[in-house]
């Protein structure tokens, strides 16, 4: 880009701009003729703002909005300005401002839409043909920086526990796990295959023996097995191992580490130390090792009355 450059994200324009004079990039989201002002709702992965071009200010910039329409990729430099307080919307972050036109670049116009971003009724194999239309979407956008802030959240809280993040090989042997590989043939190596980590126990027990008493990695697994509500082809964990340590060590770790995501990322931290459950306690009471104790559907010994029945 040789033209405009972006000084700001849309949505985290603020009254504290108010006067200042901005570059922002992104797509058109709505826009509105007035038969005078036009308005268009900028939108980037931060949120959306308006911006007003206005024929009596900025004429050349007022006609080329005129051939602005949805998801068109623009750059717009303006100065913000508090909104008419009959016109603020408090349901948008930058509700309170707006950026009014000075110049404008057209830098990718858009097609007709398969499919409307605020349409709920659309197929998931439509979805998933035009993903990169998809993925626009505000929420599931917010889902992947979600993702972001847990993993970076992960990363920190483990470090200052004196975890090392250590990459473990991707190409392997196969391992005597419980679930199916998924096998990569070998180009060098006619006949013999490479499998697909399932897990990297080895690897980190090995790193364990080697004196790296306290790993983790955030890493990507495989299993060739039928999709399951918890677990999917290819799925992403949190790997630990911890050398010279008791289970009292590892909850300690994992509840300070869940504690400090939901008070980092959410900014609503859980209650520590959690209840406990032990193994026996969980199968005479649930008949299962990771019951869900929200719901009061536990067993009952009733052998006591049917002892002396057929």
């Amino acid at each position: 880009m040789k033209g405009l450059k972006r000084t700001d994200y849309c949505g985290n324009i603020s009254k504290n701009d108010i006067g200042k004079e901005v570059t922002l990039t992104g797509w058109v989201n709505t826009r509105r003729d007035h038969g005078g002002l036009i308005f268009i709702d900028l939108r980037d992965r931060e949120g959306l703002v308006q911006v007003v071009f206005n024929p009596e200010k900025d004429p050349g910039v007022h006609k080329s909005a005129h051939s602005l329409r949805n998801e068109f990729v623009i750059a717009v430099k303006g100065v913000v300005s508090k909104r008419p307080e009959e016109t603020e919307n408090p349901n948008l972050k930058t509700g309170a401002v707006e950026v009014l036109a000075k110049s404008i670049e057209v830098l990718n116009k858009a097609k007709t839409l398969p499919f409307q971003l605020d349409e709920e009724d659309v197929s998931e194999a439509l979805r998933f043909k035009y993903r990169y239309i998809d993925l626009r979407k505000p929420e599931l956008q917010q889902n992947l920086i979600l993702r972001h802030k847990i993993t970076k959240a992960i990363r920190d809280y483990l470090s200052k526990q004196g975890f090392l993040e250590i990459e473990t090989p991707f190409l392997t042997k196969s391992t005597p796990e419980g679930a199916r590989d998924y096998l990569v043939p070998s180009r060098l190596n006619a006949g013999h295959f490479y499998a697909l980590p399932q897990s990297p126990q080895l690897f980190k027990q090995i790193l364990m023996v080697s004196g790296f008493d306290r790993y983790f990695q955030i890493v990507r697994c495989f299993r060739d097995e039928d999709l399951r509500a918890d677990r999917q082809p290819e799925f992403t964990q949190v790997d630990m191992e911890l050398s010279f340590a008791d289970i009292d060590d590892i909850i300690k770790i994992t509840e300070g580490l869940l504690n400090y995501l939901f008070a980092d990322v959410l900014k609503r931290p859980v209650k520590t130390p959690f209840k406990r459950l032990s193994y026996n306690e969980a199968i005479e009471r649930f008949g299962i090792d990771a019951p869900d104790v929200r719901f009061g559907l536990e067993l009952n010994d009733v052998t006591e009355l049917v002892l002396k029945t057929d």
